[in-house]
């Protein structure tokens, strides 16, 4: 569960917290065991359907990500949230105040958009201001608020400075600082890290975890990045057109994947064609063009299924363990990652890979080589081909 924030310093930002910080800004509390509910929504531009019959729950200072290729959804669903789109059937509440049909400018909640969309004549906190005064908050409070918010996001020394001269990620903070000050009841993000450098935004996305954490704000996160996703989130809902496919904690989502989409698309994996030949006890045998495979399934004999592998599960070298499987296939390439080395192997069938991640390259193995590697049967995944 999300923690409190408690006056005083904060390992995570390294910045001193006002003793009111963690309940001036925090969402209210609800007594609702899903603080937000998405029940049913369809959503349609023209002929086409951008959304279809989609359900989401989400509880109270929970962070789940929305996850999915452009053109899935995934910000349609935020933005008939914040009520800058109108749906076509279904139902959005929040704490138990249904908000279908009121104007998003008194649902009382916090966006941050992509390009974050703060007032270029304005200077730092004039713009985390901004609500605060179109709430006609007294002057006393409004800055108490505002000094308390800019020091949540390390923006203190910059109060007076103009937006115009802030760095990418001091704008991404301001933005932030924006949104939490006017204490929203629920908080959306639609990709705020896209315009970052890599190593800022693998910086910030641990930072927004810890804040929104510290904070209690339940929140919508929107990306496209499968490993933002994964940091970042207490769930992840995977979209694919218009459907959420798996929504499940990070673990889940990238270990045992509910689909073959949702295995694609988060993270690396190996993929074999094949059909399954037989099955017993939980267990079915595959025949694929690198051999027969065993995996934790239940298909009848005939189904055409692919089996998909973490890379990191895989192991270099032959063995005759009977819970292991076995194949062995020519290698085309090794690709060094700093961290990590990933080795690629030739494959049957068009559209199949077979990848090995290591922790280094081993330094006997060159390219073109005929390589056995294996991996534990539980450690399949296996998809029916549709």
């Amino acid at each position: 569960m999300p923690r409190s924030v408690a006056p005083g310093r904060d390992s995570t930002f390294g910045v001193t917290l006002p003793a009111t910080a963690s309940t001036e800004l925090s969402a209210p509390a609800s007594e609702s065991r899903h603080y937000l509910d998405v029940a049913a929504v369809t959503k349609h531009f023209g002929s086409t359907v951008v959304l279809s019959d989609l359900t989401l729950a989400v509880g109270q200072g929970e962070l789940i990500s929305l996850l999915g290729p452009s053109g899935c959804g995934k910000t349609t669903l935020l933005r008939l949230i914040a009520g800058l789109l109108t749906l076509d059937s279904g139902t959005i509440s929040v704490s138990g105040r249904d908000l279908t049909r009121v104007a998003a400018h008194r649902r009382n909640i916090g966006i941050v958009f992509q390009n974050y969309a703060l007032f270029p004549h304005l200077s730092v906190a004039d713009n985390v201001a901004f609500g605060l005064r179109a709430q006609r908050v007294p002057r006393v409070e409004i800055e108490e608020r505002v000094r308390a918010a800019l020091a949540l996001v390390r923006m203190e020394g910059f109060a007076g400075r103009a937006v115009s001269a802030l760095s990418g990620g001091q704008q991404q903070r301001t933005a932030v600082a924006r949104a939490i000050v006017v204490k929203p009841s629920l908080l959306l993000l639609d990709e705020p890290f896209s315009a970052l450098d890599r190593k800022l935004r693998e910086t910030m996305q641990i930072e927004m975890r810890h804040l929104l954490r510290d904070l209690r704000i339940t929140s919508l996160f929107v990306t496209h990045d499968q490993d933002e996703a994964l940091v970042i989130s207490d769930r992840i809902a995977v979209i694919n057109e218009g459907r959420i496919e798996h929504l499940g904690g990070p673990g889940e989502v990238y270990a045992r994947p509910k689909t073959l989409y949702v295995m694609e698309f988060i993270g690396q994996s190996t993929r074999i064609a094949g059909r399954v030949t037989s099955g017993a006890q939980g267990t079915v045998s595959i025949d694929t063009p690198l051999g027969r495979l065993s995996a934790p399934a239940s298909y009848p004999p005939g189904t055409a299924v692919v089996v998909g592998v973490r890379p990191e599960a895989i192991l270099l070298g032959e063995g005759r363990e009977a819970e292991f499987n076995h194949i062995r296939a020519k290698l085309l390439d090794i690709v060094f990652f700093g961290s990590k080395t990933v080795l690629i192997l030739a494959s049957a069938v068009p559209g199949d890979r077979i990848l090995v991640e290591l922790a280094r390259r081993p330094p006997s193995l060159e390219v073109g080589a005929d390589v056995a590697v294996r991996w534990r049967v539980d450690d399949s995944m296996v998809f029916p081909v549709r």
